[in-house]
């Protein structure tokens, strides 16, 4: 099996990386368990839950619909 990484993972990573914030600060601002951040980013949760996308999007400061978007 090939490791596919979503589209909700690559636009966390991306925003993530265009807001200056680390793994680590993202996962305080979110209050998301740090390792979950880097499982997510790295395609090892595949399909995080709502709630867990939702505290990321507004640690972000962006809509669900942005982390969603191709």
């Amino acid at each position: 099996m090939s490791k596919t990484i979503s589209i909700i993972a690559r636009n966390i990573k991306k925003l993530r990386k265009d807001k200056g914030l680390s793994q680590d600060k993202l996962s305080r601002l979110a209050d998301v368990a740090h390792a979950t951040i880097i499982k997510i980013e790295s395609g090892g949760i595949k399909s995080p839950t709502i709630d867990t996308v939702q505290k990321i999007a507004n640690a972000l400061g962006v809509s669900l619909d942005v982390l969603m978007k191709k």
